[in-house]
């Protein structure tokens, strides 16, 4: 049976743990010990888990910047051309 609520496997998904809701921002971040300032890596967050997802990397000082996916997608595929 098919949950018609649940993503199929093109669909980005929520990086919290264990919620597999659609995602609708990306948080980019980089540990500075880590990445050089450039570097982005992403978490991926439900409108559910956006705040405790970017507070998470907020208080250690990694969240970058907090955008919608259409917004990122729009800015990846522009970096690209």
């Amino acid at each position: 049976m098919n949950d018609v609520n649940a993503p199929d496997d093109e669909t980005p998904i929520c990086s919290a743990k264990d919620c597999r809701a659609p995602a609708v921002w990306v948080l980019a971040w980089n540990n500075p010990k880590l990445h050089t300032p450039e570097r982005r890596k992403t978490w991926l967050a439900c409108d559910e888990h956006r705040e405790h997802l970017s507070s998470f990397l907020g208080m250690r000082g990694f969240l970058k910047d907090v955008v919608t996916l259409p917004e990122w997608q729009e800015r990846e595929s522009a970096a690209d051309r």
